[in-house]
């Protein structure tokens, strides 16, 4: 082992996680009538069918890269693709969706970062299944966090490089979000039908190399935290805690959930303003009642380590990378939402306030984990000292391309669209 990934290695995973104040947390943004289902521009493009090889995955991809170059242009997009046998008896295209946005300073190599993940294509029966839970409300999620923090990235980075702050392996922190295309199983669920998109770009990332000398000797490796969202987006959810080696990444995202309650800022609580009309008299005519009692999306965070972990029973894209080693946190509910799998899993049974409040919560934990306390408003503060400085252009490697202006042309393949 080389001596940048030995010290590396030695990093805690928890280096630098610097909690969200109160007001950093009402600061962050609503995604508001961005996730309306009929007419909202995040989610509602994701409403549609989305087979692998259709128009109607195409559009959903050309969608994804018309929000980034319009809206996140200092993100780096670009795409994995693979054409694989299926169980349908012939060949598909596959394209994962890869946006990632890394210090300006920092080399290919030597950034780790949180990857956000969902998968977008639907199933193929039965036949018209949207799969909003599943997961065309988690990729709206992704979109909406990736927006919310890219001020705050870029005023913490130049900040920390006017500073002359560019040199500590802490400061090589960045952000990635993972779209995956073919998750669902054609046919029946087996290791060879299902998980498409995430055995083809967890192969490919092993396979490729950084150069000589970097931190990180795989862009598979860069992965710190391989975040992952699925059937989100039904009333009620219960997420357990799967993994007991990044149970400290679920007791933080739980943390962050409490303080949001304690905030008012959850719109599916009970006890958000906008469910109550006026305070509520106890039987006696005197002081307020007491508030209801809060619900937890996250429930487990004084999980002990010899509690039951279920990690890798569900079958789901982690399977891949978490197979080469990647640090997985599973975002899906236990039990999955009534709807899964089923025709009614469309935008209309949706819970429009817990859809905003998992794109809140999400938001809140990843500016936790790339330390933007300070920098969420107009004028940043800087917190800590670092040393050095240099500056590279970061490249994917593998067999991935480089978006281009012409979104719909690079991802058309109307002619594979005869189901």
């Amino acid at each position: 082992m080389h001596i940048p990934t030995l010290l590396a290695a030695l990093i805690p995973a928890t280096a630098a996680y610097t909690k969200l104040s109160d007001s950093s947390l009402k600061s962050l943004p609503s995604p508001g009538s961005d996730f309306d289902i009929k007419t909202g521009a995040l989610l509602s493009p994701l409403l549609t069918v989305r087979v692998p090889g259709t128009p109607g995955i195409a559009a959903v991809q050309a969608h994804f890269v018309t929000f980034f170059q319009t809206h996140l242009p200092s993100w780096k997009l670009s795409f994995q693709n693979s054409t694989q046998p299926t169980a349908l008896g012939r060949p598909l295209p596959f394209v994962n969706i890869v946006a990632t946005r890394d210090p300006p300073w920092a080399k290919q190599g030597d950034v780790g970062r949180l990857a956000l993940v969902a998968h977008y294509d639907s199933k193929i029966d039965p036949p018209g299944f949207i799969g909003a839970t599943d997961s065309a409300a988690p990729c709206a999620m992704i979109l909406h966090a990736a927006r919310s923090v890219d001020a705050a990235l870029t005023r913490k980075w130049e900040a920390m490089k006017s500073a002359g702050q560019t040199g500590s392996l802490e400061g090589e922190k960045g952000v990635q979000i993972i779209l995956l295309d073919g998750e669902e199983a054609f046919l029946n669920w087996s290791d060879e039908d299902s998980l498409y998109g995430a055995r083809a770009l967890a192969a490919s990332w092993e396979q490729a190399t950084n150069p000589a000398m970097s931190t990180f000797r795989t862009p598979l490796s860069e992965i710190s935290l391989f975040l992952l969202l699925d059937l989100l987006g039904s009333r009620n959810p219960s997420v357990p805690s799967y993994f007991k080696t990044t149970h400290w990444a679920y007791q933080n995202m739980a943390s962050a959930e409490t303080r949001l309650r304690a905030l008012k800022l959850f719109k599916s609580s009970p006890n958000h303003p906008s469910r109550k009309k006026a305070p509520a008299k106890n039987s006696k005519g005197g002081a307020p009642a007491r508030e209801a009692r809060e619900p937890k999306f996250l429930p487990e965070a004084n999980k002990k380590d010899t509690a039951t972990w279920l990690g890798g029973l569900i079958q789901d894209d982690h399977i891949p990378f978490m197979a080469k080693g990647v640090e997985v946190l599973h975002m899906i509910p236990d039990p999955f939402p009534t709807v899964w799998h089923r025709i009614d899993d469309d935008g209309a049974h949706l819970d429009g306030a817990t859809v905003e409040d998992w794109a809140l919560l999400v938001t809140a934990f990843a500016a936790e984990w790339l330390d933007l306390e300070g920098y969420l408003a107009a004028k940043p503060v800087m917190k800590r000292e670092v040393g050095g400085e240099g500056e590279a252009e970061v490249v994917m490697g593998g067999t991935e391309t480089d978006a281009r202006p012409e979104p719909v042309e690079v991802q058309g393949r109307s002619e594979l669209s005869n189901f």
